[in-house]
């Protein structure tokens, strides 16, 4: 079974331009995101897709694999779709370009649970910790049921209470997802995001609209999301504190 990583890397975007190539304890995102995928899967089974030629050229000076995509698509999910038309594979696996803090071993629970749930689309997902804001509108927050299936996902804070109450937990989306080329195929089709994708911003929800469900896989993430220049500090600090820690157990 072929499983590939693909790391969807927009220059424009909306919320900080140029992000994938800003500079994170001296390295540019992108490739620090890179660089930990490939403790999961062979160079050869990596690639950054990319509609743009600085990411591009920072990527292949790296020796990373470049896919180059449109400029029109919609969403990171978009781009890896589209990238996937280009590679074959039986799983893709879609790592987030501003997620400089994941662990290696979450990305391998994302794609150990594809292979159990082939017929989900498979998603992360984390308890939102002390130092993170549930409030804030660029961590979306996740409500799954059971079956460890997604309910909903909002930039709001979800769940809702009347009560009053301490001690409910919120859950926090960790943007590693594990599709098949049929799942891919699909989302890509919609050429215009969902009412509810459109107005929430998250792309996930567009298989809500297709019918496909989405099985949520908890992971042990501590990581941080780089959605602002603010962020780039946050991640810093912990990716110290990660090799601190690390260095003490040798």
């Amino acid at each position: 079974m072929k499983k590939i990583i693909i790391i969807p890397a927009r220059y424009g975007s909306s919320r900080y331009k140029g992000k994938p190539l800003v500079k994170i304890l001296k390295r540019e995102m992108v490739l620090r995101v890179a660089d930990i995928c490939s403790k999961v899967v062979e160079k050869k089974d990596l690639f950054i897709a990319t509609d743009n030629k600085k990411i591009s050229n920072v990527a292949k000076m790296a020796k990373y694999n470049v896919v180059m995509t449109s400029s029109k698509c919609l969403t990171g999910t978009d781009r890896v779709a589209e990238a996937a038309k280009k590679i074959k594979a039986n799983i893709y696996v879609n790592v987030q370009g501003d997620e400089p803090t994941i662990n290696p071993s979450d990305i391998k629970k994302v794609i150990k649970a594809k292979i159990k749930y082939p017929k989900h689309v498979i998603c992360g997902y984390d308890k939102i910790h002390k130092y993170e804001n549930p409030s804030s509108i660029n961590l979306p927050k996740v409500v799954v049921n059971k079956n460890q299936e997604l309910v909903y996902i909002s930039r709001s804070v979800i769940p809702g209470s009347k009560k009053k109450t301490k001690d409910l937990t919120y859950l926090k989306q960790v943007c590693i997802y594990a599709f098949n080329k049929y799942e891919l195929s699909k989302f890509y089709s919609k050429k215009k995001k969902g009412k509810i994708e459109d107005i929430e911003d998250i792309e996930i929800l567009r298989f809500f609209d297709l019918g496909i469900k989405i099985k949520m896989i908890k992971l042990n993430s501590n990581s941080v999301a780089v959605d602002e220049v603010k962020d780039v500090k946050k991640a810093e600090k912990l990716i110290r504190k990660k090799y601190f820690l690390s260095a003490r157990k040798r």
